[in-house]
């Protein structure tokens, strides 16, 4: 070997975020000139300088270079003794590469942030915020989670209530907080509260958030309930003091004028729209359909002892499949996701949510939708489609109703059969809430939204005008 060195010291200690340096001396050894390059090797090797990164050295002399240690104050920088090494390659003899090693020692830091996500939750009997725990920190983080507010006012119930963080890493602590007393009357409430993470040797760090209580029933239900009480008393109260005589003449004034009012047999009123299937929560989808929407007239209404159908197309990715995907993530929601036929494309992906299916400005119409809820006691729905010998300027209603008893299943309505016609409008309903809409028909723009009560409601999307096409979609509930 034709080189001699030495690292001054051998050891050092550096802190993270600081620098520290280290001398190293070597000695040409050899009968030679040469020039010899250094590169720093090892797990420190990001966070290492040599200066100069090249020496010249003739036979018999010695020369020093400087290394410069400076790990950043992150989760990278290990804590605790970590080795190094500087490679030396000599110009003239590259065999002859030689590799000097050190020690560095790392002092451990600690630094620890918390959030809560969401920071206001709200509910009448309980709320689900999670607590994000990240250790900035190069050593592991041991921790516990406490809860508390003013007045002791809710109860906290953490899991996990103890935590061992590596460096680097994240956990999430869920806590669900109990309000010690019901609001069974009246508006909503904000109870601030603190979630602590406790540390041995150091000061809680604490991350406040805000419970909002609401009332189990509204206050003008309890106002409601007391002007009907008194009514009530009231009227028990006068018929008690006075009990009228009802004798057969009113009884057959009565009849008479009952038999007046009622209504011609022969006067009944054909509906704009198709009758909804009477639907419940507990039946069998083969049950679920009343009378269907039209005959295929044209005339928007028509009887018809056709019952609902319930169709189910497996697919690689349908509406189905997409909301249940929502309902994994978020199992309190409320959600929807559809997806459209369109003419000279087939089938485009599922949206969710007031995101737009179909297509804008292309002049292709939607033949059939694939509708899925989730949180809303299943859908129904019917499909009003072009029909070329109207004779009224509407289109024809598709004979039978498509309904969805359960949440997260598809729900077909419309055709994508090659002869059957193309969508003009369509209408639907949920068990649950409200059902929304909003629509783009040709050669006009998108119309303002329309929302509609849960069944036996109806929310028609679109018009009823036979020269018209449906190009796009977005519903919401």
């Amino acid at each position: 070997m034709s080189l001699w060195t030495s690292l001054e010291p051998a050891s050092a200690t550096v802190d993270p975020g600081g620098s520290t340096r280290v001398r190293m001396r070597l000695r040409n050894t050899g009968d030679v000139v040469d020039e010899y390059r250094f590169e720093p090797v090892g797990p420190v090797a990001p966070w290492t300088t040599v200066e100069p990164q090249t020496l010249r050295l003739y036979p018999g002399t010695t020369g020093t270079v400087e290394l410069t240690f400076a790990p950043p104050r992150t989760p990278d920088a290990t804590a605790g003794p970590n080795p190094y090494a500087v490679r030396i390659t000599p110009t003239e003899h590259p065999e002859a590469t030689t590799v000097p090693e050190g020690n560095l020692t790392i002092t451990p830091f600690t630094e620890v942030r918390a959030e809560l996500v969401p920071p206001t939750v709200k509910g009448r009997f309980r709320g689900r915020p999670r607590l994000a725990v990240d250790n900035l920190g190069n050593t592991k983080l041991t921790a516990s989670v406490s809860g508390s507010d003013n007045g002791d006012q809710l109860s906290y119930d953490i899991h996990p209530s103890n935590v061992q963080i590596e460096p680097g890493r994240a956990a999430f602590v869920k806590a669900t907080l109990k309000p010690r007393k019901i609001i069974w009357f009246g508006g909503k409430e904000q109870r601030p509260y603190t979630l602590s993470v406790l540390r041995s040797g150091t000061n809680p760090l604490p991350v406040e958030g805000t419970y909002v209580q609401r009332g189990f029933l509204p206050r003008w239900l309890a106002t409601f309930f007391g002007v009907f009480t008194a009514l009530a008393v009231t009227f028990v109260m006068l018929w008690i003091a006075y009990k009228p005589d009802v004798g057969t003449g009113a009884t057959e004034k009565t009849a008479e004028a009952g038999t007046t009012l009622a209504p011609s047999p022969s006067a009944s009123a054909s509906p704009a729209l198709p009758p909804a299937p009477a639907m419940t929560s507990a039946p069998p989808a083969a049950e679920t359909g009343a009378a269907a929407g039209a005959d295929g007239s044209g005339d928007g209404g028509g009887g018809g002892g056709a019952k609902a159908t319930v169709t189910a197309k497996p697919k690689t990715d349908t509406a189905a499949t997409a909301v249940n995907r929502l309902a994994t993530s978020d199992p309190s929601g409320r959600h929807v996701c559809y997806r459209a036929y369109v003419e000279d494309e087939g089938w485009q992906k599922p949206v969710c949510d007031g995101t737009v299916a179909g297509t804008v400005g292309q002049g292709k119409a939607i033949k059939e939708l694939d509708v899925a809820v989730y949180g809303v006691q299943g859908s129904a729905g019917n499909a009003m489609v072009h029909d070329p010998q109207s004779s009224n300027g509407q289109g024809k209603w598709m004979p039978n109703w498509t309904a969805i008893v359960a949440d997260g299943k598809d729900n077909y309505i419309g055709s994508t059969k090659k002869d059957d016609p193309y969508m003009v409008t369509f209408v639907w309903n949920v068990g649950s809430g409200q059902a929304c809409s909003t629509v783009k028909i040709s050669d006009q723009n998108w119309d303002d939204q329309t929302c509609n009560n849960a069944r036996p409601d109806l929310n028609t999307a679109g018009h009823f005008d036979n020269a018209r096409r449906l190009e796009a979609i977005k519903l919401t509930v």
